[in-house]
C-alpha cells in the first residue's frame, strides 16, 4: 500500500505524521515511544489494534484507530488515495462525547413457543442454562417426554408486548397437560386471556413475528423450525442472555419541546409514523420514548422538527464536526470531487472490506463514513456536507433493510429539492441498495464527477438539529451556484410557512395559544395575528386547532426568513368598551354577534338596553348587570325553558 505522506501532512497540518513499514513487528519500538508521549495518538491500522492496545497499557486518552487500508490504500486508485487518507485521519480526531446507558436484566426465564418436537428439543438444549417453559400452539400428535424436565403447556399468543427482561404475553387456549398423557398430550380445559411474563422469547412457531421490526427487539429470538441450523443459532444466542446488559440510550427526549398535541388535538406525529419498533407512544400533549424498546434507528430524531428528540451516537453537532474535518482535510490535501459514502458497520464495513480484498476497492474520491444507523442522518448533515464541499452523497443500504427507511427517503427528497433549487445539477443524493461488493464498486465508479462549491464553508456549530440546519442552509445558500430566495419543499418538511384564508379568520387566536415555537403571535393591545416563518416547524397544531379551518401548511424554505420581522397576517379594529373605553375584542366580531341577537333572541329585544352589555368588557358587563339586577331566567318564555348541562349531554347521547 502506497502512503502519500505529503498529502496527509497537507490535510492534517497540525499533526505530527510518521510513516512506517512494519510498525507492529520490527518497528514496534517506534510505537512504544509514541505511546509514552502526551497528547492524542492515532494509529492508521486496525488489524493489529489489540496488539497496540496491549503495548500502550493504561495510556491516558487511549488510542484512536483508523482503517486506511481497506477504505483507501487497497484500491485500483490507491496511488491517488493520499487526500482520502488525510480525510479519514482528520475525522478520527473528532472526539465523540459519552452517551447514557440503559441497563436491562434477565434472570434467564424463557418461553419457547412452537408447534411440535422442535420446540421441545430446543427446551432440552437450554434446560441446563435457562428456566424453560415450552408452549405448543395447537399440538397434534406430539408425544410427551418420559421425564418432565421443564413445563410443557399449550396456548396461542394473541398479544405480545414488553422488552428484554420484561416481556408480557396474552395467551388464549391456555391449558396444562394431564400427567397421564400417553402417546400424545391430553390437555385440561383451556382458558383465554392468560398472562405469561418472561425475560426471553424463542419463537419457533413458523408464523408471523410477534413484534414489528422483530430483528430489532432485544430478547426476542425467532427461527424457522424447518431449518435446524437456524434453530441452533437461536438456541446458542439465547443461552448466554442471562445477567445485566447495557445498551445505549439512543435518543435524548425533551417533552417540553414536543409539538405532538395540545388540548387533545393532534399536531406533529412524524416520530410515531416512523418508529419501527413501537417504542414511541402518545403521552398527553407529547410523546414518550421507551428506551428499553428503542433500537436506535434514529428516524425520530432525524424527523423531529423541534429538536425534542435528539440522537446520541453521536449527537448531530458532533456528526457535523466529523463531516467538516473530513471534507476540509480532503480538500487541503488536494482531493477533488469528493463523494461522501455513508454506511453502517454491520453491513457496509464488510462490503467495503470485501471490495478492497477481492475487487478494485473504493475509488479515490469516495470518502466512507460509518454511522450507527443510516436512518439517523438528518437533513442538517446532508446540507452541511455540501456546504463543506461534498460533490455527492450516497447511502449504502441493504438490499432488504431490517426496517423501513421511510424517514431517510423523506430526508433525501427534501435535500434533492433544496440542492436542485440552488442550482446543484446532477444526481447529488441517492441510495445504493446492494449486498454485493462488485455492484457497490460499479455504482460508485459510475458516478460522474460533479462540481462542488468553489470555496467551502468552515463554520463549526454546537447545538440542536434545528439550529444546525438553519446555519447550514444559510451557508449553502451563500455558496450556491444559483441562489434563490424561496424553494418549495415536499410535504412533511420541518420548514415552511402557513397560508391563512383571512376572510374566514375571526382572530380568535386559538392558533397562537397552541403554537409551540412562537411562530404565531398576537399583540396584547390590538387584534392582530402575526407570523414568524423562521420559527415555524410545520407541526400542524395551528391547522388542527383552528375552529374556522382556514389555515393550511406551506412547506418551503425562504432564505430571507431568518432576517425578516414578524409578518402581519390579519389585523382588525379593536372593539372598545362603551363604558370604560378599554379594548376587549374584535369590533367586527362583536358587531356580528350583536346583529344576530338583536330582536332574534328573547334576552335581547330590539332597542333594549341589554344589548349594550355585548359592547362592554367583561368587568363592565358584570357591573352593569349587577346594577340593573338582571335576572337571566326571569323573562324566559314558557315555551323555551332554560337548558341545563344535563339537557345538552342527553341531546349529545341521543345523537351518538
Amino acid at each position: 500500500m502506497r502512503l502519500d505522506v505529503a498529502a496527509i501532512r497537507r490535510g492534517c497540518p497540525n499533526c505530527e505524521i510518521r510513516s512506517h513499514r512494519h510498525l507492529c513487528g520490527a518497528e514496534l519500538d517506534h510505537f512504544r515511544n509514541a505511546a509514552k508521549a502526551d497528547g492524542p495518538l492515532t494509529v492508521a491500522c486496525t488489524q493489529q489494534a489489540a496488539q497496540f492496545t496491549d503495548e500502550s497499557g493504561e495510556r491516558p486518552g487511549g488510542i484512536s484507530f483508523v482503517n486506511i487500508r481497506e477504505t483507501a490504500g487497497w484500491s485500483r486508485d490507491g496511488a491517488n488515495a493520499g487526500p482520502k487518507m488525510a480525510a479519514l485521519l482528520a475525522a478520527a480526531e473528532i472526539p465523540a462525547p459519552d452517551y447514557p446507558l440503559v441497563t436491562l436484566t434477565s434472570d434467564g426465564i424463557i418461553l419457547i413457543y412452537g408447534r411440535d418436537e422442535a420446540a421441545i428439543e430446543a427446551g432440552r438444549l437450554l434446560a441446563d442454562h435457562l428456566d424453560v417453559t415450552v408452549m405448543l400452539k395447537q399440538p397434534a400428535d406430539v408425544t410427551p417426554p418420559g421425564t418432565a424436565v421443564f413445563p410443557i403447556v399449550k396456548g396461542t399468543i394473541r398479544n405480545a408486548r414488553g422488552h428484554f427482561g420484561a416481556f408480557e404475553l396474552t395467551i388464549d387456549d391456555y391449558a396444562q397437560p394431564h400427567p397421564s398423557s400417553r402417546d400424545r398430550f391430553v390437555f385440561e380445559a383451556p382458558r383465554n386471556r392468560a398472562t405469561s411474563r418472561c425475560d426471553l422469547v424463542l419463537d419457533l412457531s413458523g408464523e408471523a413475528p410477534l413484534f414489528p421490526a422483530h430483528d430489532l427487539r432485544d430478547g426476542y429470538l425467532r427461527a424457522d423450525p424447518r431449518d435446524p441450523a437456524s434453530v441452533l443459532r437461536a438456541v446458542l444466542a439465547a443461552r448466554d442472555l442471562v445477567g445485566s446488559f447495557d445498551k445505549p440510550r439512543y435518543v435524548d427526549f425533551t417533552p417540553s419541546l414536543c409539538a405532538h398535541s395540545r388540548s387533545k388535538l393532534i399536531g406533529c406525529h412524524r416520530c410515531l409514523d416512523l418508529c419501527p419498533t413501537g417504542a414511541i407512544t402518545p403521552d398527553g400533549d407529547h410523546v414518550a420514548v421507551n428506551a428499553n424498546i428503542c433500537a436506535g434507528c434514529g428516524q425520530c430524531a432525524a424527523a423531529c422538527p423541534t429538536g425534542a428528540a435528539s440522537y446520541a451516537l453521536p449527537p448531530a453537532d458532533t456528526q457535523l464536526q466529523i463531516l467538516r474535518a473530513m471534507l476540509l482535510a480532503y480538500r487541503e490535501a488536494g482531493g477533488t470531487h469528493p463523494v461522501l459514502l455513508l454506511h453502517d458497520s454491520q453491513h457496509g464495513t464488510p462490503l467495503i472490506d470485501a471490495l478492497a480484498r477481492h475487487g478494485d476497492g473504493l475509488p479515490a474520491n469516495v470518502l466512507p463514513l460509518a454511522v450507527n444507523e443510516l436512518t439517523q442522518v438528518g437533513l442538517e448533515a446532508i446540507i452541511g456536507a455540501f456546504a463543506y464541499g461534498a460533490a455527492a452523497v450516497r447511502f449504502l443500504l441493504r438490499t432488504k433493510p431490517r426496517h423501513a427507511v421511510t424517514g431517510l427517503s423523506q430526508t433525501i427528497a427534501m435535500a434533492d429539492a433544496i440542492l436542485a433549487g440552488l442550482g446543484f445539477d446532477g444526481c447529488r443524493v441517492a441510495t445504493i441498495e446492494t449486498d454485493d461488493p462488485d455492484v457497490l464498486g460499479a455504482q460508485l465508479s459510475a458516478i460522474e464527477p460533479l462540481d462542488c462549491v468553489v470555496q467551502p464553508a468552515t463554520f463549526k456549530t454546537v447545538g440542536k438539529r434545528r439550529d444546525l440546519l438553519r446555519f447550514a442552509l444559510s451557508e449553502l445558500h451563500h455558496l450556491a451556484p444559483k441562489p434563490v430566495d424561496v424553494i418549495a419543499l415536499p410535504q412533511g418538511a420541518p420548514i415552511g410557512a402557513i397560508s391563512v384564508n383571512t376572510e374566514g379568520c375571526t382572530l380568535c387566536l386559538s392558533c397562537v395559544s397552541v403554537c409551540p415555537t412562537g411562530a404565531l403571535r398576537d399583540d396584547p393591545d390590538r387584534p392582530v395575528l402575526k407570523f414568524v416563518e423562521d420559527a415555524c416547524v410545520q407541526c400542524g397544531l395551528c391547522q388542527s386547532t383552528c375552529p374556522e379551518k382556514v389555515i393550511t401548511l406551506k412547506p418551503q424554505i425562504d432564505f430571507r426568513a431568518a432576517r425578516a420581522p414578524a409578518v402581519v397576517i390579519k389585523e382588525e379594529e379593536p372593539a372598545l368598551c362603551i363604558r370604560c373605553g378599554s379594548p376587549f375584542g374584535v369590533k367586527s366580531t362583536i358587531d356580528r354577534v350583536a346583529a344576530k341577537l338583536e330582536g332574534r333572541h328573547w334576552m335581547y329585544p330590539a332597542g333594549d338596553k341589554r344589548l349594550e352589555a355585548l359592547r362592554m368588557c367583561a368587568d363592565c358587563r358584570v357591573i352593569v348587570m349587577s346594577e340593573q339586577q338582571f335576572d337571566p331566567i326571569q323573562d324566559v318564555p314558557e315555551r323555551a325553558p332554560p337548558r341545563t348541562t344535563d339537557d345538552y349531554l342527553r341531546q349529545r347521547e341521543n345523537k351518538e
